[in-house]
């Protein structure tokens, strides 16, 4: 995590709150993004960048760089495992020794490892799916998503709010599908563009120069391309990326729900334009694994008393269906998606 302490604002002025909250997407692809982000804040390119630096450093951003999209690129899932607890840190082991793995935490139910897998095929996933399974002798529960009504964990953290987006209105948001067999259409550079860049990108003034020269291309080719994997899905932001744990949301439910399959779409696009939810989406119901769910909603917020009040508000006005809340417990790993295999036969 990091050694800020709860008063992490303290030597923060209004330029670093900017730099926090306005600048999470949006980010310039052009040659001097930071000299356009100091134009805008009234500052200079050096300062721009080394305040960027800094609040890296110092744990408020993760990094710099882009979001990628998982489900658009390649194929993810959400899987789970029930881990008996005299062997949990042995499976976990097991399932974070793979770079496809991002994301694993600890939630707080019978299924009590939850992880992401994310692979440049399906083939790839669900073989790892597999040996997770035969190396582990725990069962796999496999939940891609078919559906995304809402997924951004860009929000707000210079405030006082108790719950991600309070001060924020109701989006806009529609139903789109998701394919399971994805590969994101990309061309050579496409893929080594986003190999490269989907640890960050280099915090100098000519980011998008550097990467280019590491990948061999010309820098207008690298800058039409990374416009280009926006436009398509395949990024889907580039900015600062908070650690919305350290800057204070540390509290997060995953509350599954089993929605009638004729009323899904209507109540996910409803609830995913909250401004509280941060994440909506449908997975599939697993009947033979006593799974019955099949809509999927997560919320953050700086006090559990918070969260627990925007559920019972789901419940009561949004979602009057069966559900589970999945505390997450404990970060067992946090990545961003690996991709080594879009340009390597080597997976």
């Amino acid at each position: 995590m990091s050694a800020l302490s709860d008063d992490w604002r303290a030597d923060l002025d209004e330029v670093d709150a900017a730099l926090i909250d306005d600048y999470q997407s949006g980010f310039p692809v052009e040659a001097h993004p930071f000299r356009a982000v100091a134009a805008d804040l009234g500052i200079d390119e050096a300062d721009a960048l080394d305040r960027v630096r800094r609040l890296r450093e110092q744990g408020i951003f993760r990094r710099f760089g882009a979001v990628l999209n998982p489900p658009v690129i390649g194929s993810s899932t959400l899987a789970a495992v029930s881990a008996p607890e005299d062997r949990f840190d042995e499976v976990a082991e097991v399932i974070n020794g793979y770079r496809q793995v991002n994301h694993n935490y600890r939630r707080d139910h019978e299924w009590n490892m939850w992880f992401v897998v994310t692979a440049g095929s399906r083939e790839t996933r669900d073989r790892i799916l597999s040996e997770i399974e035969e190396r582990t002798g725990c069962e796999v529960l496999n939940l891609p998503m078919l559906t995304d009504y809402y997924i951004d964990l860009e929000f707000p953290v210079m405030n006082e709010d108790r719950f991600a987006r309070e001060s924020l209105e109701q989006t806009a948001v529609s139903a789109t599908r998701i394919s399971e067999n994805a590969t994101g259409n990309l061309s050579d550079l496409d893929a080594r563009l986003l190999v490269e860049i989907q640890d960050g990108f280099p915090l100098s003034k000519t980011p998008y120069a550097d990467v280019a020269e590491r990948i061999d291309a010309d820098t207008d080719d690298v800058v039409a391309a990374i416009e280009r994997l926006v436009d398509g899905g395949c990024i889907k932001r580039i900015g600062c990326i908070v650690n919305h744990v350290v800057t204070g949301f540390r509290n997060n439910c995953m509350v599954v729900w089993d929605v009638p399959d004729d009323e899904l779409d209507a109540r996910g696009e409803k609830v995913g334009s909250l401004p509280y939810v941060t994440l909506c989406y449908h997975r599939p119901r697993r009947p033979e694994q006593d799974w019955p769910y099949n809509l999927f909603t997560m919320i953050h917020g700086r006090e559990a008393d918070a969260v627990d009040e925007k559920i019972d508000e789901l419940a009561a006005d949004y979602l009057p269906f069966d559900h589970e809340r999945l505390y997450s417990t404990e970060t067992l790993k946090q990545t961003g998606a690996q991709y080594e295999e879009l340009v390597s036969s080597d997976e």
